[in-house]
């Protein structure tokens, strides 16, 4: 109810309907104003006209009579006025006998001089003089209402003038009607003008208003069209147009300011926070190396073992663990930069089956080594674009976790690496796949967090990071392409995706 009475008051406050309304009212106002002179004035000016016109056709009458014109022909000439002013007119001489007549019935109305007499007494007198009586009455006969002129003329004759004035209060009946269908029609072309007229009015000012909200949410997209025409609205819209491009450009301003001030805010926010997680994953993965390298050091300064083989394996053990920190940290280093948008990759177009070649050829001692049996399809051309620097790295962290982690499945132990073309989306999907034990729906995710190792003691003896698969999460995450690991039959498979030229 609510929204019908807000939709009701948003309609009759529009401009549209509010020009309508005045446009009608006055339509009707000037009908209402002419129907009220058509009542009461027009039949009242009619019959003061005719009175004139009685009072000048019995000057006429008078002089045809006296004989002023030897020329004139009385009777045409009666004729004519009575024609030209839809009269009766009747003139009788002294004796009562008709002289001429326009119309029979009428001379069979006027008797004697009382009957006249009678007659104007029961009508309304409008002028009355020496030479003759106006009055307005009603035919007792045919009840109809006429203007009678009785009078006596120079020579001696009497005349007898009426015009019928019962058809004017028709005229003014018809007249009042027809002004109303008029004040309809004037109403409905009212309408109609109002809807052209006001849409070029609103429209301009509609147009202003949009732009007026959307710069208020600080969209200054939209810009008010210039006309041709030189108005008001016309200079208000070069205005606002103005008005916007200032402010547009100052909103600009002011939010490139803020970006800087934000970005600055989020580097130094990041740095702090990328020097204490570095700090943090350190200090916790470089505790083993450390104690070991204390160890044999104390040992080797306190000879514990005197030969020389003995010593030997306590400076290789010092050296590797040595080894291990330089590449932890290195990595350590190198993940920071990924993770926190530091580092530009150098995007070029290769061959994606060539550096998995490569790839296999570097590892070719660790699958000998295993006896793992390497199944790839090396005849395939496959043109992509990223940072072969760092795709290389994928592709190694993945082979190498597939080398570690093979089993035996029906006594082989076989590593798939597989390329899959999507056109339409325009990738290539890597697929590394290594026989072997699932690995625990629990463990899918975590696998891709640094320095998780589901076994310890064989990460530490195979001289693992356990950064790796953090690496490629953090570069894959960088190219903003999928990645990830499935539990397949047989064993284990992990992917990547790329983009083709």
């Amino acid at each position: 109810m609510k929204q019908l009475e807000e939709k009701i008051k948003k309609l009759f406050s529009s401009v549209k309907v509010k020009l309508f309304f005045t446009l009608s009212l006055t339509i009707l106002s000037i009908i209402i104003f002419l129907i009220i002179v058509n009542t009461f004035a027009l039949e009242n000016f009619y019959l003061y006209s005719k009175q004139k016109t009685l009072k000048a056709v019995y000057e006429k009458i008078s002089g045809y009579y006296l004989g002023t014109n030897q020329n004139t022909n009385v009777e045409t000439e009666l004729e004519k006025i009575s024609v030209r002013n839809n009269f009766d007119i009747l003139i009788k001489d002294n004796n009562g006998i008709n002289v001429y007549t326009t119309n029979k019935s009428f001379s069979s109305v006027i008797g004697t001089i009382n009957d006249i007499i009678d007659q104007f007494n029961n009508g309304k007198e409008l002028e009355k003089n020496d030479k003759f009586y106006i009055r307005k009455q009603v035919d007792s006969k045919n009840g109809v209402l006429y203007m009678m002129l009785s009078g006596k003329l120079e020579n001696g004759y009497f005349v007898y003038i009426r015009i019928p004035v019962t058809f004017i209060q028709d005229s003014v009946s018809i007249s009042n009607n027809f002004l109303w269908i008029i004040a309809g029609i004037a109403i409905l072309i009212a309408g109609i003008i109002v809807t052209i007229v006001s849409d070029k009015f609103t429209g301009p000012i509609l147009e202003l208003n949009n732009i007026a909200k959307k710069m208020s949410n600080l969209d200054f997209s939209q810009k008010y069209n210039i006309k041709e025409t030189k108005d008001e609205i016309n200079d208000l819209g070069k205005s606002i147009n103005s008005m916007s491009e200032k402010l547009e450009k100052t909103i600009k301003q002011l939010k490139s300011t803020n970006i800087e001030l934000e970005k600055d805010i989020e580097e130094k926010s990041k740095i702090d926070e990328m020097r204490k997680t570095f700090i943090s994953d350190v200090s916790h993965e470089l505790k083993t190396p450390i104690s070991l390298i204390q160890g044999y050091s104390e040992g080797l300064l306190e000879n514990i073992n005197s030969d020389e083989e003995s010593r030997k394996f306590y400076a290789e053990v010092i050296l590797d663990e040595t080894n291990k920190m330089d590449k932890l940290v290195k990595q350590l280093l190198e993940l920071m930069k990924l993770e926190y948008g530091k580092r530009e990759f150098n995007n070029t177009t290769f061959n994606i089956v060539e550096l998995e070649k490569e790839v296999i050829r570097k590892s070719k001692v660790m699958l000998e080594e295993k006896q793992i049996e390497l199944e790839f399809d090396e005849k395939q051309e496959i043109q992509v674009t990223a940072d072969d620097f760092y795709i290389e790295q994928v592709i190694t962290n993945y082979l190498t976790n597939a080398i570690k982690n093979a089993e035996e499945v029906e006594n082989k132990k076989i590593i798939r690496i597989s390329n899959t073309i999507d056109i339409e989306k325009s990738k290539v999907c890597v697929k590394v796949f290594n026989t072997g034990e699932h690995i625990s729906e629990e463990n899918l995710n975590r696998i891709w967090n640094r320095f998780y190792k589901a076994d310890e003691s064989r990460n530490r003896e195979d001289g693992g990071t356990g950064i790796g698969l953090s690496l490629v999460k953090a570069i894959m995450n960088n190219y903003q392409n999928k990645y990830g690991v499935n539990n397949v039959e047989n064993g284990v498979e992990f992917y990547f995706e790329l983009d083709l030229k």
